[in-house]
C-alpha cells in the first residue's frame, strides 16, 4: 500500500490509523501485543492512543493504553523509527490540574506519556479537545517548546469546529508559532455535518491532514447492530441506539450493496469511502483482534467505483 504525506509535516503514514483505545480496556496486553503485530506486519505503521485511554474503564486511571504499546515497543527492539505514534492531552483524568491546555498542564503531560510509551519523542501529538480557559497563543507557545526540545514532531487538533481552527491558525501566523497540521474530526458515513461544510473546506484550503476517528460509528457501520436485540454484542453495543433510524438503516441498506458487488464486508466498504474522500488522510480504526487488521487491509485495497460513492453518499446526505 502507499503512504500518504500528513499534511504538511514530514509524517508519511499508510492509509490507515489503528486506534489505541481498546487497549487496556476491551483486550488485554497479550491480545493489543498481537493486534500490533499484525498490524505492522499488513504495512501499516500509524497508531493513535491518547493519555485517557482509558480512564473509563472500571479500575483504570488513564494511560493503560500508553503503557500498553511501551511494552510493545520495548518487546520488539528495532521497531520504534517503523512507526508513528499519535497521542493526545487534555483531557480530564479525573485529577487536580491534569486537563486542559494550559502550557504547565502540556508540558507534564506530555513527559508522562513519553515514559509511558517508552520512546524519546512523540511524533504527533494533538490538542484532545477545545480549552477555552486557555488562550491559544499560550497551548501553542507550549508546544513551540515541546518541539524545541525535541520531544514532540508535530502538533495537531481534535474536536475543533471550523471558527476554533480558523483562529488557531490565525493566531499561529500572527505570533509566528507552530500551527495545527493535522485536525482529528469524528467523521463517518452517518456522522458528516460537524466536517463536510466550512471544517472540511478549511482543511483543504490550509493543507492540513485529517485522521478521522470513530470512522465506523462505534462499530454501527460493521453492519453487526441490526436491532436492538444485537446490542450486547459488545460492550460500546448500548451506544447504538441513535444510530438505528431511517437513515442509519438505509446507509447498513447500501453498504450491503456496495459489499456484494464487491465481495467485501460493510466495515470494509465504510472506511475504503473515507479513504477515498478528498481531504481524509487516513481514518482511524481499532481492532480487538487479528482478524480485524486482516480487513483493514482488505479495505485499503478496495476501489470504490464512481456509482458505489454515489450510492453511500446518497443514502448518507
Amino acid at each position: 500500500m502507499q503512504n500518504r504525506n500528513l499534511g504538511k509535516t514530514s509524517l508519511s503514514i499508510a492509509p490507515l490509523v489503528l486506534g489505541g483505545n481498546v487497549f487496556g480496556w476491551t483486550i488485554d496486553e497479550k491480545t493489543s501485543f498481537a493486534v500490533l503485530d499484525a498490524f505492522v506486519d499488513h504495512g501499516f505503521n500509524a497508531i493513535d492512543t491518547a493519555d485517557v485511554y482509558s480512564a473509563w474503564a472500571p479500575g483504570n486511571s488513564g494511560g493503560e493504553s500508553e503503557t500498553i504499546i511501551g511494552n510493545w515497543l520495548k518487546a520488539r527492539p528495532g521497531l520504534r523509527d517503523k512507526v508513528v505514534i499519535f497521542t493526545k492531552v487534555g483531557s480530564d483524568l479525573g485529577r487536580p490540574g491534569q486537563k486542559g491546555l494550559s502550557a504547565r498542564w502540556i508540558v507534564e503531560a506530555a513527559e508522562g506519556s513519553l515514559r509511558r510509551l517508552g520512546i524519546e519523542a512523540i511524533d504527533l501529538y494533538f490538542s484532545h479537545w477545545p480549552d477555552a480557559a486557555t488562550p491559544y497563543e499560550e497551548t501553542l507557545r507550549a508546544y513551540e517548546t515541546l518541539l524545541a526540545a525535541g520531544k514532540i514532531k508535530a502538533v495537531g487538533a481534535s474536536n475543533l469546529d471550523a471558527a476554533q481552527l480558523g483562529e488557531a491558525l490565525a493566531v499561529a501566523a500572527r505570533e509566528r508559532l507552530p500551527r495545527y497540521e493535522i485536525l482529528q474530526p469524528e467523521y463517518n458515513l452517518y456522522d458528516r455535518a460537524a466536517f463536510d461544510g466550512p471544517l472540511r473546506e478549511l482543511c483543504l484550503h490550509e493543507g492540513l491532514g485529517v485522521v478521522t476517528y470513530f470512522s465506523l460509528a462505534s462499530g454501527f457501520l460493521t453492519g453487526k447492530y441490526r436491532s436492538p436485540v444485537d446490542f450486547g454484542l459488545s460492550p460500546r453495543g448500548e451506544g447504538m441506539g441513535k444510530y438505528l433510524d431511517a437513515r442509519g438503516l438505509a446507509i447498513l441498506g447500501a453498504l450491503d450493496r456496495v459489499a456484494a458487488r464487491h465481495g467485501a464486508r460493510p466495515a470494509e466498504v465504510a472506511l475504503a469511502w473515507l479513504m477515498a474522500r478528498e481531504g481524509v488522510t487516513a481514518p482511524i480504526a481499532s481492532a480487538t483482534n487479528v482478524s480485524h487488521i486482516e480487513s483493514f487491509a482488505c479495505a485499503t485495497a478496495l476501489v470504490l467505483m464512481a456509482e458505489d460513492i454515489n450510492e453511500l453518499d446518497s443514502a448518507s446526505v
